[in-house]
């Protein structure tokens, strides 16, 4: 038995509230379960120097969390003067996945940077930003096409993720910060809406996994990730 009484295959409660702010060209608040996340779009009209006079554009993620996200204070990373080696990590991963699913050419030269916050933590922050990272993005290129500053679509496919790991030996979806704290394996799932991988990330936290561990997994998460789409589509209708 889960800590939260969920079966296996079973995502938390899953809601996407579009529009919670007022000047960002995109903007939701993604909950999955205890974890919150505000997601922001900026469209920036000019595309990073390096690439100045290539036709394309950039997808960027700034990833941080509140003070009182966890059950105890943590400390500013402007007050410390720099970032941590884990929030550098989780933006650049935001910010690979989201650029997986943009035709950077059909955005022109221009950047959007899609800032995370995270409110609230309980395990797979990071999934969170991305699942609702991606809604803010679409927000954004919506604006354009609209005001036609772009002609066509730059969003290729929907982009979400999810975590799984091998929690009291059995394979189990969307890690709650229990689960995640005490699981022998630990994954996180970048998938498209087509179920195309972007990125897998599992490591070993206290046990060895085998090939057909993995398997199950990927197949959890494909599962979740079906569901989280189904989530976007509903928060974008």
């Amino acid at each position: 038995m889960r800590p939260s009484g969920r079966s296996l295959n079973q995502l938390r409660t899953v809601s996407i509230e579009t529009g919670v702010t007022k000047h960002a060209e995109g903007s939701c608040l993604i909950r999955m379960g205890d974890t919150h996340v505000l997601c922001t779009a900026t469209i920036e009209e000019k595309a990073p120097p390096f690439l100045k006079n290539t036709g394309l554009g950039w997808v960027t993620a700034e990833y941080g969390m509140l003070p009182r996200a966890t059950n105890t204070r943590t400390r500013r990373e402007a007050a410390a003067g720099k970032q941590s080696g884990r929030t550098q990590e989780i933006q650049r991963l935001i910010g690979r996945a989201l650029r997986a699913g943009v035709d950077r050419s059909a955005l022109g030269e221009r950047q959007i940077v899609v800032d995370c916050d995270v409110i609230q933590a309980d395990g797979g922050t990071r999934c969170a930003s991305i699942t609702g990272g991606w809604v803010a993005l679409r927000l954004a290129m919506n604006k354009l096409l609209k005001a036609g500053a772009i002609s066509s679509d730059p969003m290729l496919d929907h982009v979400a993720a999810v975590s799984c790991g091998i929690y009291a030996g059995q394979p189990v979806l969307d890690l709650d910060y229990l689960e995640d704290s005490a699981a022998g394996t630990d994954g996180n799932f970048i998938l498209t809406g087509a179920g195309k991988l972007i990125e897998v990330q599992m490591s070993a936290e206290g046990a060895t996994f085998s090939r057909g561990e993995m398997n199950e997994l990927l197949d959890l998460a494909g599962e979740g990730i079906a569901a989280l789409v189904v989530a976007q589509k509903a928060a974008l209708a």
